[in-house]
């Protein structure tokens, strides 16, 4: 792991998702395989992999709470604010520390289960969500797709911040069709889960055949499902399972939001701010 401490003028910035967004860190040692996020490397000059590198944001500059009073704040967009090397530099903390008083409306996404060391801080906010990253009961498979915490892990993780009365959000993301057990999903959890977030698999980039090549490998079954839509570009059964998880949601009164079709919902301005975080 290339580790590097860079200057950074400023920690908010302006997000197309979400009104601001706030990254610690550039990079991510979780090495998610299907990380949209590592199209950051051609803005950043990393000739490493993704996964293999990280920068650590040193930021002088209070954060100007003013700034994001009444608005939505995401962090992180394109790192986890709560990857391995947070428990060494305690940036995120520094940060909470700066937004306890703010009246913005914080949402924190992460897939490690580090976040609880923050639990102090958490407590005290005004508004603030966790959505914690799922997509699969399976520890094999979550294995094969990313470094983060185990999903029994993420799931404790999310019980406690719930029992804290911290609004817990399961972000089921990427959903990967015909292997993503959403309704399984969904019923282990949904006595401490307050919202739902779904996204389906969006292939681009360099990591695009790399996943495709997993599937076929490994479920060599389904692989015409994933050829159909990520290479001869039919979208009609991610529609059809978009259709079937809202209807399913809809009949059994489940809190969510449906963040498939990456296009629609970066173009919607009702999705500046994520999420219902209602109690």
């Amino acid at each position: 792991m290339i580790v590097k401490e860079k200057e950074v003028k400023d920690y908010l910035t302006k997000s197309k998702i979400g009104e601001y967004a706030i990254n610690p860190y550039v990079g991510c040692p979780h090495k998610c395989r299907y990380c949209y996020a590592s199209f950051m490397k051609r803005f950043t000059n990393h000739p490493e992999e993704w996964g293999e590198f990280i920068d650590i944001k040193i930021c002088d500059k209070k954060i100007d709470t003013k700034k994001i009073e009444g608005k939505n704040v995401f962090m992180s967009s394109v790192t986890d604010c709560y990857n391995p090397y947070e428990a060494k530099y305690k940036i995120t903390r520094n940060i909470l520390e700066q937004l306890i008083d703010a009246n913005c409306r914080l949402q924190i996404s992460t897939k490690n289960k580090l976040i609880l060391r923050d639990l102090d801080l958490l407590k005290q906010m005004k508004n603030v969500s966790v959505a914690m990253s799922v997509n699969t009961l399976d520890e094999n498979f979550r294995k094969d797709m990313d470094k983060a915490s185990s999903i029994k892990e993420r799931l404790e993780t999310l019980k406690t911040l719930n029992e804290n009365r911290i609004y817990t959000i399961l972000f089921m993301s990427p959903i990967f069709i015909g292997i993503t057990d959403w309704k399984a999903i969904i019923e282990e959890t949904k006595t401490y889960i307050n919202e739902y977030w779904f996204e389906d698999l969006n292939l681009r980039g360099s990591y695009k055949y790399d996943i495709l090549r997993y599937v076929k490998e490994h479920y060599s079954n389904i692989y015409p499902i994933y050829e159909n839509i990520y290479i001869k570009g039919n979208r009609q059964q991610l529609f059809d399972m978009d259709n079937e998880i809202r209807d399913y949601c809809n009949k059994n009164d489940i809190n969510y939001s449906d963040y498939f079709h990456h296009e629609e919902v970066i173009n919607n301005k009702e999705n500046k701010k994520l999420g219902k975080n209602n109690w």
